[in-house]
């Protein structure tokens, strides 16, 4: 199966935090009709004024269906596009402005709410949809300066200046409740907001990281086929003029130089397997060249394989995969353990512990040595290129390399320094990426 491109990872980033915001703006929407009954009983009965009361309940009431809908959606839906939280806002404006137009229009003072959807839509929304939001509710500002039905206000006992200084005091009231809530809400709701885009950002910053790492991966893949293409004439050359001279009386008759040669061959045939394998995992992970087993069947002969051809003085190896399953093994998860066992026997020749077992849906490899441990710093950046305490070229691409066959997979790589001493590197692998498939497709 292809794997994502970058473009499509980050616009699904883009969807499911805008699936976020728009569960906050239901909840905002939800204090708000709870606010705006709270705030119409209590100038009706309490203050007194006279209000369309059929009316302004049939608004509130389309809003709180308007916030169920928006539930359904944000439950039967894992992506949220921004021009859906552009048509929240403008329906919250629109009702904002038939309930402001029923309760005295710009005379109003929570006519200063069009301002919190402005700053909602500054917050979650691009340019162009920001600028469209502000159109719109600037529109109904103005329409609502010439257009609505004027309050009824009580207290028109006694002079005229009585009755407008009973108006003035009740306008400067509903701006400092109007004012109190929009504050409130701006404090809570937009920092919530700002966390997801923060948490957005964050992950985003990472996936461009990986994929940066990726592409260094693969470029140095086509390096390592290149050259091992271009190595291959010069040893098979090698081989022929080698097995030329072992036919020879002069070297024949001597065992000292015979014992030499077909050490020289050993090597040469090792080189030969070596470029053999890179060949074989240039191309697909799960391409070519890969081999039917059980995972622990696996394990038992790379780790028999490593330890022939690499000299340790003790190698601890204990595997309990069960049950076991059948799996496709390929030369990058040999090379994989490969690596991890030859830093290992770097930081320790003397010892090497590998210990595997199942857990769960996952198998867990952890590769100890007894060597000094990792530096503070290359723990730090454990897994990045050319992090390495080796001062020789290349040096550091080997877990480099490592981490990311094993993130390919859907796994992880942590490396720790053992309280007793030493270190451990524990790969982490999910079963279904090695599991075996059936014809159809399904696990074995």
């Amino acid at each position: 199966m292809a794997e994502p491109s970058a473009t499509t990872l980050l616009a699904g980033t883009a969807e499911t935090t805008n699936r976020k915001n728009l569960l906050l703006l239901i909840q905002l929407r939800a204090l708000a009709v709870l606010g705006q009954v709270v705030t119409i009983l209590y100038a009706a009965f309490v203050l007194g004024i006279t209000l369309p009361l059929v009316q302004l309940f049939v608004v509130l009431g389309a809003l709180a269906g308007l916030n169920l809908l928006a539930l359904l959606r944000y439950r039967i839906t894992t992506g949220i596009t921004s021009a859906e939280l552009m048509m929240q806002l403008l329906l919250d404006v629109a009702a904002l402005t038939m309930q402001l137009y029923l309760t005295g229009g710009a005379t109003n003072p929570f006519i200063s709410l069009y301002l919190l959807q402005v700053i909602l839509a500054a917050v979650l929304l691009d340019r162009l949809a920001v600028w469209i939001v502000v159109a719109v509710a600037t529109g109904c500002f103005i329409l609502l300066s010439d257009t609505y039905r004027e309050l009824v206000v009580p207290g028109g006992h006694g002079s005229a200046e009585g009755h407008g200084d009973r108006i003035f005091a009740l306008h400067i009231q509903g701006m400092l409740i109007s004012f109190v809530l929009a504050a409130i809400l701006v404090v809570v709701f937009v920092g919530r907001i700002q966390r997801n885009l923060r948490a957005r950002d964050a992950y985003v910053a990472e996936l461009r990281q990986r994929f940066a790492e990726e592409d260094h991966v693969v470029r140095m893949g086509l390096l390592a086929s290149g050259a091992a293409h271009e190595l291959g004439t010069p040893l098979a050359t090698l081989s022929v003029i080698m097995g030329d001279w072992q036919q020879m009386p002069a070297i024949a008759s001597d065992p000292a130089l015979s014992g030499e040669l077909a050490e020289m061959q050993a090597e040469l045939d090792r080189c030969k397997a070596i470029v053999s394998g890179i060949l074989l995992s240039s191309g697909d992970m799960r391409g070519e060249g890969t081999v039917r087993t059980t995972l622990g069947r696996f394990l038992d002969e790379t780790v028999a394989e490593w330890r022939l051809s690499r000299p340790v003085g003790r190698l601890d190896y204990q595997a309990k995969i069960e049950p076991d399953i059948p799996i496709v093994s390929d030369a990058a998860m040999k090379q994989v353990l490969a690596n991890v066992l030859d830093n290992a026997r770097e930081a320790s020749p003397d010892f090497v512990g590998v210990t595997a077992r199942r857990i769960g849906g996952d198998v867990v490899i952890g590769i100890r040595d007894a060597g000094p441990g990792f530096p503070e710093e290359r723990l730090k950046s454990f897994g990045k290129p050319y992090n390495s305490s080796k001062n020789r070229p290349g040096s550091g691409l080997g877990l480099f390399l490592v981490v990311n066959v094993v993130r390919k997979l859907g796994g992880t790589v942590v490396a720790v320094n053992n309280p007793e001493g030493g270190a451990t590197v524990r790969l982490t692998l999910p079963l279904r990426a090695l599991a075996l498939k059936d014809e159809d497709g399904s696990g074995a």
